[in-house]
């Protein structure tokens, strides 16, 4: 049940591909090189590998517990959080101005991802707070960030979001919670929330819920809600815990994974009223949320990666140990079930898949840095834009992935994957949530088509296919037949990709359900293209390295061609489903279901 920091693939990715010496060389980050990176992802991943990796598979047997409003974490939770807590890793990417540690997105999201390696069900309690943090940082005035930002920084209270009622789940134009103003600044808050992630627990001193409600005579539809601090515990003037508030724990449910986290059925006010304090305006709640739903979601999509490598390691460890059958070429006796041919593809494909993916994430990560950072007014605007297409792609490609990697891990343990004692039953039960929560994978492709392709004619989504296009300049350069077969697989499936952003831009308007019909596919096609232009790239910088470390190197150079070969050609039939397939699904009738 060992978990193992990939430290070494975080360092290639983080100083070849993600540029780590251009986000350090950034105003306020000059703090934050090579070195530094080193020393907090090693403490990061000793954190992670020696307190809060055990804790993983006892949380799968002991879930999170509820018994009359009071929610009893796993055994073990709460002394692994104040450790993570006192450790500054809550703070780690917030401003220091609130008692974080400043550093850049790219340095956390390597800590991120090892933390939820080790148990995703710990890591969506701090994975919640980070998002409650940025809402506050964005739109919250000045008195509550003050009250809020330095105890939530420090890890010693959380934060949770409550988007969700049992009859508005990804439609919120139907959230029916109500605000009602009391006349000295806070409301007073009604409703029912439900699936809201440590929505109680005994982990902190405090929990604030960031709460979607409506005020009176507010417009109907998303445009008529607003946002709301509503903390378990009020708060004194002088910073200390005060009264209980009307916010209550009424159940928590029993999931298909993540068991030891408790997802919470909230009631607000059914006992005179929760006290709320609006963050922000009045109807303008979910631009604000959208902001804590952005962090959430690349999180989410951090999650996919980290699961998949956990499935991985967890595989790679059983095809060592289990012996079976005869090797091909002919052995003496039984070998270890790594040296078969269909073990090892089923391993070459988690690895390929992971590493891409954890590319393409850390690469968005520093996007985000220079978007955040940069001096240049006009490289902050189109980072950002960047930033914001690839969010979609990391969520939406990276769990679906994950799901995928997990199966495969249980494959590779055959029987014993579907038992539960091995453990590779619980990657595979964790990891189908993430394609759910935070907006589905659905959710994420009307994303990407509609808000980051049609509204902007695909002008970003076509800038990262010219930087693609160059990459297959550069494998040009070189020589060596890796890099030609990978320059031949990553044009054909930068043009499927071309070929269907046009579609998309083209046909939107005029036959929106043909399009949206190929939307999943679409988010699809993007992540399997990106994430082989980092293989690519990855793939030069092995090339040109390797004798500095043959052993890892040639191991990149082997999983980069895998991908290229087995991996990329999917894009053609990605595209054609994208292209011609939508029209077929948009005119199926309802009534052959």
């Amino acid at each position: 049940m060992s978990y193992t920091a990939p430290l070494k693939d975080m360092q290639f990715v983080m100083a070849h591909l993600a540029g780590l010496d251009k986000v350090a060389a950034l105003p306020g980050m000059e703090d934050f090189g090579a070195d530094t990176a080193q020393a907090v992802l090693q403490e990061s991943a000793r954190f992670c590998q020696d307190v809060v990796a055990p804790l993983n598979w006892e949380g799968d047997k002991a879930p999170s517990s509820w018994k009359d409003g009071v929610v009893t974490t796993t055994p073990g939770f709460r002394q692994a959080f104040r450790q993570f807590s006192e450790g500054g890793w809550q703070g780690v990417i917030h401003p220091a101005d609130f008692g974080g540690q400043g550093m850049p997105k790219l340095i956390a999201t390597a800590c991120t991802e090892m933390l939820h390696a080790s148990s995703l069900s710990f890591a969506l309690c701090p994975m919640l707070t980070d998002g409650a943090i940025e809402a506050l940082l964005t739109a919250g005035s000045d008195e509550l960030k003050a009250t809020y930002l330095e105890k939530l920084v420090s890890g010693q209270w959380t934060g949770t979001m409550n988007l969700t009622e049992p009859q508005a789940g990804s439609d919120l134009a139907a959230v029916r919670s109500r605000a009602e103003p009391q006349g000295d600044g806070t409301y007073k808050v009604f409703g029912t929330k439900i699936f809201i992630t440590y929505g109680e627990h005994d982990m902190a001193e405090n929990i604030v819920h960031l709460v979607l409600a409506r005020v009176p005579g507010a417009p109907e539809g998303v445009k008529g809600i607003s946002l709301f601090v509503v903390p378990k515990f009020l708060v004194n003037a002088d910073g200390t815990l005060g009264e209980r508030n009307d916010a209550w724990c009424v159940s928590i449910e029993h999931k298909l994974g993540i068991k030891a986290s408790p997802t919470a059925v909230l009631q607000f006010g059914d006992h005179g009223g929760a006290v709320g304090y609006l963050v922000g305006e009045e109807n303008r709640g979910l631009e604000y949320m959208f902001v804590m739903m952005n962090a959430a979601r690349f999180g989410v999509g951090m999650q996919g990666i980290a699961v998949a490598d956990r499935a991985y390691q967890k595989a790679v460890g059983y095809a060592r140990d289990r012996v079976q059958s005869r090797d091909l070429a002919g052995s003496p006796g039984p070998v270890a079930i790594i040296h078969h041919p269909d073990v090892k593809r089923m391993l070459l494909n988690m690895r390929a898949h992971t590493e891409g993916a954890r590319a393409l994430a850390y690469v968005a990560a520093a996007t985000s840095d220079a978007a955040h950072h940069s001096p240049d007014p006009a490289v902050r605007k189109q980072q950002q834009a960047i930033y914001d297409y690839l969010v979609p792609v990391v969520k939406g490609f990276s769990t679906e992935m994950s799901i995928q990697v997990a199966s495969l891990g249980v494959q590779v343990h055959g029987g014993m994957g579907f038992i539960e004692e091995t453990g590779a039953a619980q990657h595979y039960r964790d990891a189908r949530i993430l394609t759910i929560y935070e907006g589905t994978t659905a959710i994420q492709a009307n994303d990407i088509v509609g808000r980051k392709t049609v509204r902007d004619g695909g002008a970003v989504a076509l800038a990262l296919c010219a930087e693609v296009a160059t990459t297959e300049e550069d494998l040009a350069a070189h020589s060596e037949v890796e890099c030609a077969i990978m320059r031949h697989a990553l044009r054909g499936a930068r043009e499927m990709l071309v070929q269907s952003i046009n579609h998309i831009v083209a046909n939107a308007k005029t036959n929106p359900k043909a399009v949206y019909a190929g939307a999943v596919n679409y988010l699809q096609l993007a992540g399997v293209v990106l994430c082989g232009w980092q293989m690519a790239r990855a793939m030069m910088v092995a090339l040109d390295r390797m004798e500095d470390d043959p052993d890892f190197y040639a191991a990149k150079l082997v999983t980069a061609r895998f991908y290229a070969e087995s991996v990329l050609p999917t894009a053609y039939g990605l595209a054609t489903s994208v292209v011609v397939g939508g029209d077929t699904i948009a005119q199926a009738p309802v009534d052959m279901f």
